[in-house]
């Protein structure tokens, strides 16, 4: 996926480990993904999909301020990027980093107006929209609500203002089937009007042989496909994104996996390298 000076996305031979001991997650790994896109992230679990979406959030440090590019800024080193707004990240946890004012809790006693009205510098008209969109009843109270009314509060506060990057970690997953198709048009407009950019990890893939316009699989840390959903060969004679990404999953099982180095006193050969980042290395925001 090629990519433009002007935005997106652009990792550039990077190496990740969360330990110098083990083999690294992410050896010379390249990703590029395009203004505009809507690249869905698939894989298995373990396969370093949420490493990486945290990486590009930059809540992981990696070696060289251009190993990891997300319009055209570092993505750990320039923090404008989280506190402007421009860059966004939903993860699985019940809690919202909005701006640079660190993590908020999602399940305290108090209403889902406190929470959403309660974030300033907000365009009235999206909000309205989005509380409209997500079907959110101001009057819910946090820790008395389910799973998935917290979340539809979450993915509110993360939307409210206008991205250009949104990194998506399985958001969907405690959604209604109505709520989840609703939200993923939304994202759709997003890209098309504002020419947003979304990568979105999930397991989830009712719908989205439409929705996405590129799809990156990765292997244990390995990028084996990146490439226009148009172009993948498996779904020119078959329109399910389901049994495709399950047929390249099961085949993965065949295969032989990496095996971590038992001999704790061998040194790995590239923690030595100033572009390795392991656990010391790995700053979380």
């Amino acid at each position: 996926m090629a990519i433009e000076n002007s935005g997106g996305i652009q990792v550039q031979g990077m190496q990740f480990s969360y330990d110098g001991l083990q083999p690294p997650l992410f050896l010379d790994f390249n990703l590029h993904v395009s203004p505009g896109s809507r690249c869905l992230l698939v894989g298995a679990n373990g396969s370093g999909k949420t490493t990486l979406l945290k990486i590009l959030a930059g809540k992981h440090m990696v070696g060289g301020r251009d190993v990891v590019r997300v319009l055209n800024s570092s993505a750990f080193h320039d923090t404008q990027l989280v506190c402007s707004g421009d860059l966004a990240y939903l993860g699985g946890s019940w809690s919202k980093n909005i701006g640079c004012a660190g993590d908020i809790p999602l399940q305290g006693d108090f209403s889902a107006e406190h929470m959403i009205f309660g974030v300033e510098g907000v365009d009235p008209n999206r909000r309205d929209n989005l509380i409209d969109l997500l079907d959110i009843d101001l009057q819910w109270r946090m820790h008395k609500v389910s799973d998935g009314q917290r979340r539809r509060v979450q993915i509110c506060l993360g939307l409210l203002h206008p991205y250009k990057v949104l990194l998506l970690d399985e958001v969907t997953v405690d959604l209604d089937v109505v709520t989840r198709m609703d939200l993923l048009e939304f994202f759709k407009e997003e890209c098309e009007q504002r020419e947003a950019t979304i990568v979105y990890a999930t397991h989830i893939f009712d719908g989205l042989e439409t929705w996405a316009t590129h799809l990156a699989y990765i292997q244990e840390g390995e990028l084996r496909r990146a490439e226009k959903i148009s172009d993948v060969n498996e779904l020119k004679s078959s329109t399910n994104l389901l049994s495709v990404v399950e047929s390249w999953l099961r085949a993965e099982t065949k295969l032989e996996k990496k095996k971590p180095v038992n001999n704790t006193s061998q040194a790995n050969p590239f923690a030595s390298s100033p572009f390795f980042s392991s656990r010391h290395m790995a700053y979380y925001r």
